[in-house]
């Protein structure tokens, strides 16, 4: 059974996926908007929103993976 600490954490991490890639298309739809320059604004927005999700992805998967070398030491 899983416990609520779990749930939290992965509630955070999927939060935390999800804004790195609203908020730099967000940005850069605002930037379009003020600076009448669409559809560049979203799509640098965009590009920086990819970068920054894999970033996040490959720091999750190494600290997961960290975390399975404690636990598997541990059981040793």
């Amino acid at each position: 059974m899983r416990l609520p600490e779990e749930y939290a954490k992965y509630l955070g991490l999927g939060a935390e996926i999800a804004a790195t890639l609203v908020i730099p298309i967000g940005l850069g739809y605002l930037v379009d908007l003020f600076l009448n320059t669409s559809p560049y604004g979203v799509l640098l927005g965009a590009i920086l929103g990819i970068i920054l999700f894999f970033i996040i992805v490959f720091k999750i998967a190494q600290d997961f993976g960290d975390d399975e070398d404690q636990h598997l030491e541990k059981n040793d």
